[in-house]
């Protein structure tokens, strides 16, 4: 269970890096084009960095949870870390 819980810490780590790589491409445009869908973005950006802080700090400091806890938020966390790395690609493009 221990290597779940290590996967789910690393795919939160580059979650919170790509979000901030997002978040500087997507302040860096809003400077340029101000606008409701640029605000948008980094609302969302700053959202789900707050989430996947969040979920790191309970990574390091979880209390004992049933394996199919751990397996699922591994899961949903990986699965977070493709969709963010899909939608950073296309925007540094």
């Amino acid at each position: 269970m221990s290597l779940m819980v290590d996967a789910a810490r690393v795919a939160a780590g580059i979650n919170i890096v790509l979000l901030l790589g997002l978040l500087s491409i997507w302040i860096r445009n809003y400077r340029e084009v101000p606008g409701s869908v640029m605000r948008g973005l980094i609302l969302f950006a700053v959202l789900l960095l707050a989430e996947n802080a969040v979920a790191l700090a309970f990574y390091f400091n979880a209390p004992a949870m049933p394996p199919l806890a751990v397996e699922v938020m591994m899961v949903l966390q990986v699965l977070e870390t493709v969709g963010i790395a899909v939608l950073f690609y296309t925007n540094w493009q």
